[in-house]
């Protein structure tokens, strides 16, 4: 596991999510959790706190612009956006049909994701599971 100390800057919460800003030294990290202030006493602006993440949830990518490590690549175009306060929900054509990804509110902002653009979808081969 990698572990890393850090202070949360920022919480975000909606309902019994909350979207998490923490500064580890210079680089501030997002962390998605189904708990609230309310629910979780660490959860406090100010707090020290560990961000732990598996060494499979990794992606590397090659220098700052880069081909990623990720062998699932399936490009599409957007065809629906249902932007929620902190997940959005972003439909996706392929040519395996219509896939869906949720990712923060906050990142499909900062990159400017509108209906018809083309994107590519990135799968982890160890996020697939098979079944008979």
């Amino acid at each position: 596991m990698n572990t890393l100390e850090g202070e949360i800057k920022s919480i975000h919460t909606n309902g019994s999510l909350s979207l998490i800003k923490i500064k580890v030294k210079e680089l501030l990290f997002s962390a998605l959790v189904v708990e609230t202030p309310d629910t979780a006493s660490y959860l406090k602006k100010g707090n020290s706190i560990k961000i732990i993440f598996k060494e499979t949830e990794v992606i590397i990518g090659k220098g700052k612009e880069h081909p990623l490590s990720i062998p699932n690549k399936i490009v599409g175009h957007i065809s629906m956006i249902e932007k929620g306060e902190i997940l959005s929900k972003i439909i996706v054509n392929t040519l395996v049909g219509e896939l869906i990804a949720i990712i923060t509110s906050e990142v499909m902002n900062e990159m400017v994701l509108e209906v018809n653009e083309e994107v590519t979808i990135m799968i982890k081969t160890s996020e697939i599971m098979l079944s008979k």
